[in-house]
């Protein structure tokens, strides 16, 4: 048997209903606004966000560092986000490449900053000493913070301090759906007042390749020259966007079952010896834990379960789409025999 794949949502394999959406897809060339299933995904995305228009990406980390070039200025304008924000953790250094841009981070509560520490953080106006406050991003939900879905009032609160100084507002999307499902709140809700935000596929949502960026009708067509600049031309791409129009009509509900095995997962590790967890922290579909020698239990485990360590003691495990309950209770039983 292979081993339960927690390692990460994106390791999620197309369905068969998925498989066959693809190879049935009608497709033309997407450069010049002729492949259907491409343009479909691009406008109910944005109508799905709230936004007047949108471009299909390969990557969600594509959707950021092309969105953070549509709000940099040259000359020493500066990004605020959090710590542990993706940009800052897993984008090879993108926003000071790719835009130029300094980088201040936000001590948030696991991945969660106030529009307080916002407001605290901005630079002085007209200092030529300084970097220029010029746009701040949110992680929707927080990766590294567990899976913790910002509150909507908290994103109101940002904006709110963003608006009124003149900053350039992001959403970075990556796991947005997931917040949809645990709160309630609508996606347009959480994405309303940003400039710019995306939706991926290639994690609960379980496609295989893609994301949406969105925007107004003016930066969405600058993001395509950047587009085209970062090689990102895709010609026939009906064939993956078709994955992801599927996904939204068959993955969305059950992103639910998957914060059910997190938290069970959760309950299961807290009752095991050497394990440090608070279960009533897991909001969606990713646990982190502590233990002693993380890299040392996910060596001796692999053959098992497939988790990371992300740090000494630290230890990642993330439900998605390829996870069952039965699985849950495999890798419980697999850390039992290492723990107890």
């Amino acid at each position: 048997m292979p081993p339960v794949n927690l390692y990460s949502d994106t390791q999620t394999r197309p369905t068969e209903g998925m498989r066959a959406a693809i190879a049935s897809a009608v497709v033309g060339d997407e450069q010049r606004g002729l492949d259907p299933t491409t343009s479909a995904l691009e406008e109910r995305v944005a109508s799905l966000l709230g936004f007047p228009a949108a471009v299909f990406l390969p990557s969600g980390t594509m959707c950021n560092q092309i969105a953070l070039r549509l709000h940099a200025r040259p000359g020493g304008d500066e990004l605020l986000l959090d710590l542990s924000a993706h940009p800052i953790t897993s984008e090879a250094g993108g926003p000071a490449q790719v835009s130029g841009l300094m980088v201040q981070t936000l001590d948030g509560d696991r991945g969660v900053f106030t529009g307080a520490q916002l407001e605290a953080a901005l630079r002085p106006v007209g200092n030529r000493y300084m970097p220029r406050s010029r746009v701040v991003s949110v992680e929707q939900t927080s990766n590294r913070g567990g899976g913790r879905v910002w509150p909507l009032s908290v994103v109101c609160e940002v904006l709110e301090v963003a608006r009124r100084h003149g900053l350039r507002a992001h959403m970075d999307g990556a796991r947005l759906m997931n917040a949809v499902v645990a709160s309630g709140v609508p996606a347009a809700s959480y994405a309303g007042g940003f400039d710019t935000a995306w939706l991926d596929f290639t994690k609960g949502l379980g496609a295989p390749v893609g994301a949406v960026l969105v925007g107004s009708r003016s930066l969405i067509d600058e993001a395509w020259r950047w587009k085209q600049m970062l090689g990102g031309a895709l010609r026939q791409s009906g064939i993956v966007a078709a994955g992801c129009l599927y996904a939204l009509d068959h993955h969305v509900d059950r992103l639910a079952e998957d914060h059910v095995h997190a938290r069970l997962l959760a309950d299961g590790l807290a009752a095991l010896p050497g394990v440090r967890i608070d279960p009533g922290l897991v909001e969606t579909n990713i646990v982190f834990f502590e233990v002693d020698d993380a890299p040392g239990l996910v060596a001796r485990i692999a053959d098992r379960v497939d988790i990371q360590a992300t740090g000494p003691m630290q230890i990642r495990a993330v439900t998605h789409l390829d996870v069952t309950r039965a699985d849950i209770e495999s890798a419980l039983e697999a850390f039992a025999q290492e723990l107890g």
